[in-house]
């Protein structure tokens, strides 16, 4: 049998167990130089010496209560809370154990338990007139809090994100603040602002589904629903009943899947189906500005296929209203004014888009609104003589006799001098048109909008008569005098 060798083992020296005296003497120099390091607003230092003297000496109030002042000042306030509720624990009279935790619970946004402390506080101390201060801000926060909840149901959003503002200014650190005045900035359209909102509170805790939910809020109402649903779905994983949340996500999928429906039907010319799709898209979702706006810019445009277009410029006008920068809006709106003969506002949606997109194509639209609204302010030589504008030349020869023969002079001899004098300037007018459009090269000038006068056509020494007498001088034309004969025979 092998003789077995005996191996010596090295043990680490054991300390003596020191005594409760020794120990609280080292905590106590820990806590001093806490002290120092709190003192030079070395908050981190301060922190780790406040630890060791906590586990050199886990009792003593004093050091949980230094330690939540540490944390306070680093912007930890549910781990100062934590510390400060475990120093009052320990000592039920630690007027700053009880101060520090009304702050905290303060900074958090509950104000009804930050004022059951600061009232701790005055019961310890009556006089401490720096909690009576913050008893006050207690107050403040509770109104706040109450106006601005009574303020989100009437949808006064602007009003909220003072209240919450404000609110903050006393709470900091409160994150249902922070989201109520996010989703408020959302409705109010102010996506930036709610978006940087919700991204301070997500990078504090990745899994906060309210704020999750406002950044979903922020992407669905730019019109981004794709990505809203996927935020939407990721807060409801985080908390299933966050009711909002299934709302907006209903809500976004609703919404997208109408809208895809109108387009469809629109492309298929299937005008009457998109109107009507495009109409329950509407009324989704009140809130969501963007897509609402192209929903009445489409709606819009079925309209004026349909040739409602008074209709038409209503739905561009609710877009507008909903989007002031939506180009495509004032674009359609302007042509469905140029249809109806509103020149005038044509010119004023086109100069909007002009000077927002300044590009060759929208100074063209311009340059030929002001033309029409300049031709517009001319005589309608083409109503007057009741004719289309593509009218031809037998049209117009015709419209002329007719219209000729009908307000002719001798035709109103025996009416009144006032129609006499109204029927003589009708027949001047005819006579005018019939100068102007049936000659090729004046109608064409006329038609491009050119100014006749300024083209050595002054109408103001026309002789109406003349042109009935050139008309009627061939075989067989007529007379009044004959139309009367032919009468009494």
């Amino acid at each position: 049998m092998a003789a077995t060798a005996d191996c010596d083992v090295m043990m680490a020296p054991v300390e003596p167990e020191r005594s409760a005296e020794e120990r609280d003497r080292e905590a106590e120099a820990y806590k001093e130089k806490g002290n120092a390091f709190y003192a030079q607003k070395d908050y981190n230092e301060a922190y780790n010496y406040y630890t060791k003297a906590i586990d050199c000496s886990s009792k003593n109030a004093s050091y949980y209560g230094n330690r939540a002042a540490t944390l306070m000042m680093l912007g930890k306030s549910w781990e100062a809370l934590e510390d400060a509720q475990q120093a009052v624990r320990l000592d039920d009279t630690f007027v700053k154990g009880h101060q520090r935790e009304g702050k905290c619970h303060l900074s958090l946004g509950n104000a009804m338990a930050a004022t059951r402390c600061f009232q701790k506080v005055l019961e310890l101390e009556p006089n401490n007139e720096p909690t009576r201060q913050e008893l006050k801000n207690a107050a403040a926060v509770l109104e706040y809090e109450r106006i601005g909840e009574a303020d989100f149901d009437k949808r006064d959003f602007r009003k909220v994100v003072f209240c919450m503002d404000r609110a903050l200014e006393l709470a900091p650190a409160c994150h249902r603040f922070k989201i109520l005045k996010a989703e408020c900035l959302a409705l109010l359209g102010r996506y930036p602002d709610a978006q940087s909102v919700a991204s301070d509170i997500l990078r504090m805790d990745s899994t906060n589904a309210d704020a999750l939910y406002v950044r979903g809020l922020c992407l669905y109402y730019e019109d981004c629903i794709e990505k809203a649903v996927q935020f939407f779905v990721q807060a409801l994983k985080m908390f299933p009943d966050h009711q909002k949340a299934r709302l907006a996500c209903r809500n976004a999928k609703a919404l997208k899947a109408k809208k895809e429906e109108g387009n469809q039907a629109f492309k298929e010319g299937n005008y009457e189906l998109a109107y009507r799709l495009y109409s329950e898209a509407l009324s989704i979702d009140p809130n969501n500005i963007k897509t609402n706006a192209k929903l009445y810019c489409n709606r819009g445009t079925v309209n004026a296929k349909l040739k409602k277009l008074d209709e038409a410029i209503e739905d561009c006008t609710n877009a507008v209203k909903l989007d002031e920068t939506y180009i495509k809006a004032y674009l359609r709106r302007a042509q469905c004014y140029t249809d109806t003969e509103q020149y005038e506002e044509a010119v004023r949606d086109y100069e909007k888009v002009y000077q927002t997109e300044n590009t060759k194509e929208h100074k063209q639209f311009l340059k030929n609104a002001q033309l029409e609204l300049k031709k517009s302010k001319r005589k309608d030589y083409y109503k007057i003589l009741g004719v289309d504008k593509n009218a031809s030349e037998d049209e117009i020869k015709k419209a002329y006799r007719k219209r000729a023969l009908m307000h002719h002079p001798d035709r109103h001899s025996g009416a009144t001098t006032e129609v006499q004098k109204e029927e003589e300037k009708k027949f001047k007018e005819v006579g005018e048109a019939f100068t102007i459009l049936s000659d090729p090269k004046k109608k064409a000038r006329y038609d491009s909008g050119q100014d006749l006068e300024e083209d050595g056509m002054n109408m103001g020494d026309f002789d109406a008569n003349n042109i009935f007498k050139a008309f009627f001088s061939s075989p067989g034309g007529f007379s009044f005098e004959g139309a009367e004969k032919r009468k009494k025979t």
